[in-house]
């Protein structure tokens, strides 16, 4: 017999169990699989069990593409024919933070244990499970035993950044990277009704082993919010504590210690569940503790996902009729916030335990530090503020127009499954126009961007002539809130704050001093208004008055020469009549 064949024979032989065991259980809890031995594994089911698919979905930073891996019970991959015979859609996302890989062991052993025991799996009947393997695959083949300084296993795991070095758990509303690009496309391929995101947490110490980090019910809105806060999230809990896990809110503390109560986290559209809120999907990022063995740890990410299983099993008719009615809803709504604030005057009273704070003696430094005491563990009731209201409310207008010349702006609404149209020909169109008046800018980097915070601007009613090829983008549609979120400068996570816009920022053209004090002089003869305007900024600033630059740039920017595109904001609003 030769050596493959004895090789074939002794395979064929192993039970099942063994065949598919995975790197995490071999080890005893210790260690997570590279990159190229998680594909292999599911590449292995899903040639042994026809309910299993594996495909490639576009490219990452990496050069190596994003796998989609799909469990279709009744073996069809149809998206649209499954999601028209009634069935649910949850979607994981393992790896964007690949030092964090409890997810990607975790749904390894789950989609294996459904594979081999579908009679323990009767949710599977109804609903389908959608699994990226791992999202940032740049950062997964940088492994390593040294990043996660403060993490108690596995022995190695990859990197956060990812092939440039981004940070992907920040890129889903910019879509800088090809991952981010990949997942739009994936995310909106499959419109999944659940979405899960898998992490580890970093921070203060407590006696959780899972925390979860949720879409706020405010931001997610109406009845959907409401259902995500009484239904989804108490069901899940209760899951978790009957596997073994009790849970709690992600605990949002950094700079106190949680004892004394924490803010639930803003999850801003790039965010992976404030990407996901913008199309109507609840999300949540779970959250493990860094301090818990890692054994642990996995075992709380698989009753998770499990009880996500169950959960969309038994409820797929009501998420899925208010995920339909909230994308109708949407179609109409009059007002939308784009910036938010947590209400500190409200408060969800929640049971936490914890360990107790101290403040001793640092062996390294002889200052006080923070210690927390594993041996004086504490239950106690806290204040959690859960609830953030509006800041920033805009109307909505009828439809936004974009020059056809902001092309990158047009390749993200279209990815991001907005509807537009061209201008079939030259158009002059009464708008409304926005001119950046101030914003600042840090001095350092984050994220590839020079974010801008403090936007205001003004708001100016005029005639704008459009050419032919323009964009013309209603706002009656399912992805109001992704069009508004983006396209309004003021919005926390808007192309404007993400520098999209920033050469507009920047005058193309300006005046010689020597030659423009003759133009200046005819300039005030003419118009006594402007020179009124002149004489009387020059008695309240005394700056000003000191300045014959600051004045001869004044006379500029007041008259006809002044450049009209400076900080004029290239999104303009048709307003219904």
């Amino acid at each position: 017999m030769s050596f493959f064949r004895l090789f074939l024979c002794l395979i064929i032989s192993l039970p099942l169990t063994a065949q598919y065991q995975t790197r995490f259980e071999k080890s005893g809890g210790k260690q997570t699989p590279t990159y190229e031995e998680g594909i292999a594994f599911y590449k292995l089911l899903a040639k042994n069990f026809p309910q299993i698919q594996i495909a490639e979905k576009g490219l990452t930073d990496s050069g190596k593409p994003l796998h989609l891996v799909l469990y279709s019970r009744n073996k069809n991959f149809d998206i649209k024919k499954l999601k028209s015979q009634g069935k649910a859609i949850l979607l994981i996302n393992n790896a964007i933070h690949p030092g964090e890989p409890d997810g990607v062991d975790a749904s390894m052993m789950l989609l294996r244990d459904i594979a081999l025991n579908p009679g323990k799996f009767p949710e599977m009947d109804s609903v389908v499970l959608a699994i990226i393997p791992f999202y940032n695959i740049g950062g997964a083949l940088n492994r390593n035993s040294t990043t996660r300084t403060n993490q108690d296993g596995p022995e190695e795991y990859g990197f956060r950044g990812n092939a440039r070095n981004f940070d992907l758990n920040r890129d889903f509303i910019k879509n800088d990277t090809r991952n981010a690009k990949s997942f739009a496309g994936i995310f909106h391929e499959l419109d999944p009704d659940l979405f899960a995101d898998t992490h580890v947490s970093n921070g203060a110490d407590y006696q959780y082993v899972m925390t979860l980090d949720y879409a706020q019910k405010d931001k997610l809105g109406g009845p959907l919010g409401d259902f995500n806060d009484k239904v989804f999230l108490p069901y899940m809990y209760k899951h978790l504590k009957e596997a073994g896990f009790e849970s709690t809110p992600y605990v949002n503390a950094y700079g106190q210690t949680p004892d004394k109560g924490f803010v639930q986290f803003p999850d801003w559209p790039r965010y992976s569940t404030g990407y996901a809120a913008l199309f109507h999907t609840i999300g949540v990022m779970t959250e493990t503790h860094m301090l818990k063995p890692y054994e642990q740890r996995v075992k709380s990410t698989y009753a998770y996902l499990h009880g996500n299983l169950k959960f969309l099993a038994t409820t797929r008719s009501q998420i899925m009729r208010l995920r339909k009615e909230t994308k109708e809803a949407v179609k109409t709504q009059e007002k939308f916030a784009v910036t938010w604030q947590v209400n500190k005057d409200k408060k969800t009273d929640i049971t936490f335990k914890g360990f107790e704070p101290e403040y001793i003696p640092s062996k390294v430094s002889g200052l006080n530090r923070l210690h927390y005491d594993r041996t004086k563990p504490f239950t106690k009731t806290i204040p959690f503020y859960d609830t953030y209201e509006p800041l920033d409310v805009i109307i909505k207008p009828e439809a936004y127009i974009i020059p056809q010349g902001w092309f990158n702006i047009i390749d993200l609404l279209k990815l991001n499954k907005v509807e537009m149209k061209k201008l079939e020909k030259d158009t002059e169109m009464d708008v409304e126009a926005y001119y950046i008046t101030d914003y600042e800018s840090p001095k350092q980097p984050f994220e590839g961007h020079y974010w801008h915070t403090g936007v205001t601007f003004k708001t100016v009613k005029t005639k704008v002539s459009f050419k032919k090829g323009d964009w013309y983008i209603p706002v009656n549609q399912w992805t109001n809130r992704y069009i508004i979120e983006t396209l309004e400068p003021k919005a926390v996570d808007s192309f404007f704050k993400w520098n999209f816009f920033d050469t507009i920022l920047q005058a193309k053209e300006h005046f010689s001093a020597y030659v423009f004090e003759d133009l200046a002089t005819a300039l005030l003869e003419k118009s006594p208004e402007l020179k009124k305007k002149l004489e009387d900024k020059k008695k309240t600033e005394p700056e000003f008055a000191k300045s014959g630059e600051a004045q001869l740039n004044f006379i500029y920017e007041n008259s006809d020469y002044a450049e009209k595109g400076y900080r004029r904001y290239p999104v303009f609003r048709v307003m219904a009549k």
